[in-house]
């Protein structure tokens, strides 16, 4: 039996012998089948707050599923013509700006007696040394002593509060420490412009 045989057996329509095999699509109109794992499969957790971690909620579906966006949406598309004079003259002025800048350096370099350094590669070196930044990336190793961050449970509002409150209290510690140096220093408590003054130290104590 062949295969118009087969289909005209079993009461198929003939015209589909021949045709391309029609492709299951996914849920909610997807073009593929949904892999997202079932309920089973599904170990992401989120903090509720208290110390207290509960199973996280499933990812929203998006509005445009199913829908296939142009190029032009997704991508910069040129607003300009490849050869045109406009993008031609705007390359020049970007290539003459960079040799200025280079002769500049040398100029400056001269005048403070230093060494002009110039470039010597070969635009074979260059484009080699291109190829090799074009390439992908290896990834880097794992440290074998690192040990993730146990879950707290705590909400980021819980975490915040407490880092807020740390943050406060080393405050306060710093301005005691500032304020006894400046009493030491001066001899007197501090006026207006003292405390001003107490104030930037502490703040850049913070900042380091």
């Amino acid at each position: 039996m062949n295969f118009l045989e087969f289909m005209t057996e079993k009461a198929l329509d003939p015209s589909l012998a021949g045709a391309a095999s029609i492709r299951q699509t996914g849920e909610g109109g997807r073009k593929y089948p949904s892999r997202k794992k079932s309920e089973g499969e599904k170990t992401r957790m989120k903090a509720a707050g208290g110390g207290k971690m509960v199973p996280a909620k499933p990812y929203k579906d998006r509005k445009d599923i199913g829908s296939t966006k142009a190029r032009s949406e997704r991508e910069q598309q040129p607003t300009q013509d490849r050869g045109s004079a406009t993008v031609k003259q705007s390359y020049a002025d970007k290539v003459k700006a960079e040799r200025k800048k280079a002769a500049q350096a040398r100029i400056a370099a001269r005048k403070a007696g230093g060494e002009v350094k110039r470039d010597t590669t070969s635009a074979k070196a260059n484009e080699k040394k291109a190829t090799e930044l074009l390439k992908k990336k290896t990834t880097k190793a794992v440290n074998p002593n690192y040990k993730p961050a146990k879950a707290s449970g705590k909400t980021r509002a819980e975490r915040d509060k407490i880092r807020g409150e740390g943050e406060r209290y080393l405050k306060s510690v710093f301005k005691d420490q500032e304020t006894a140096k400046y009493k030491k220093e001066t001899g007197q408590n501090p006026d207006a412009k003292g405390r001003t003054k107490i104030l930037g130290r502490v703040n850049k104590r913070m900042s380091s």
